[in-house]
């Protein structure tokens, strides 16, 4: 399994703490998740920087390296601890494509089984794109496949986003649960450096967010224009402005920083 730490702000900030410092900072989470690091990061253009590693997070001095200089307006990092794929630097997240950037914390479940026919519902346009071993690129492409379908890859608007990661869950649970078994775990989280979404699925996802206002209350934000946001597979601290994503929902900010938080259920066309 894997864990993600998503970053957006209404200007550029420093991320040090979250991936460094902080308590339960991504370092240290990467002593459980080993096996890889990631960091999309948007500066002046459109399209998102990326550094990658093969080694531990704790232990790279990359990691640190790059952590240590990062003040962006819109971040995406991930540590993986493979489940599909070998330890090598293509099968690191985050996976981009244009200004996407993309990570999972999950597993579809018998993914040798599955792959031909989720790569058969994959956008034949991105077919070629595909450079790992993983599950989770695969979703990545079905994510856009989806939003090409009933929207556009160009800022579209952030509910077509959540109902695109909600549809390609969807489309996976139903294609690889059974009863009695482990279900796909599939918590997504996207970003175009603008709007950013996280979904959850049989993960735990946190966010925290301060409005305008300065209220870091949860009943404060949801409709509310931000500051900040982090979305996170795990809490980075202890401290009472963590709140506790919904199983089978989606949180996600606009471009003005508006968030909003959807059930699953209600963006199944």
């Amino acid at each position: 399994m894997c864990r993600l730490f998503g970053f957006r702000s209404n200007t550029a900030a420093w991320v040090h703490r979250s991936l460094l410092t902080e308590k339960n900072s991504l370092r240290v989470q990467s002593s459980e998740h080993p096996d890889g690091w990631g960091i999309a990061y948007y500066l002046d253009g459109k399209q998102p920087e990326v550094a990658h590693g093969v080694g531990p997070a704790h232990s790279d001095p990359e990691f640190e390296r790059v952590s240590n200089l990062l003040s962006s307006h819109a971040v995406l990092a991930h540590v993986r601890s493979a489940s599909v794929g070998r330890v090598q630097l293509c099968n690191a997240h985050p996976f981009t494509f244009e200004n996407w950037s993309f990570a999972h914390n999950g597993t579809v479940r018998n993914f040798s089984n599955h792959q031909q026919r989720l790569e058969e519902a994959i956008d034949p346009a991105f077919l070629p794109l595909l450079r790992s071993e993983t599950d989770s690129e695969r979703c990545f492409f079905l994510v856009l496949t989806q939003l090409k379908k009933f929207s556009r890859l160009q800022s579209p608007p952030i509910e077509d986003v959540a109902r695109a990661l909600t549809q390609t869950a969807e489309f996976i649970g139903a294609l690889t649960d059974q009863p009695g078994e482990k279900p796909s775990s599939l918590n997504f989280l996207i970003t175009d450096g603008s709007s950013m979404a996280g979904s959850r699925r049989h993960k735990t996802l946190f966010f925290s967010a301060r409005s305008k206002q300065g209220s870091t209350r949860q009943s404060d934000l949801i409709g509310a224009r931000l500051e900040q946001l982090v979305i996170a597979s795990e809490e980075l601290s202890g401290e009472p402005h963590w709140h506790s994503v919904p199983e089978s929902a989606v949180i996600g900010v606009d471009g003005e920083l508006t968030l909003r938080l959807w059930q699953c259920s209600d963006l199944i066309r």
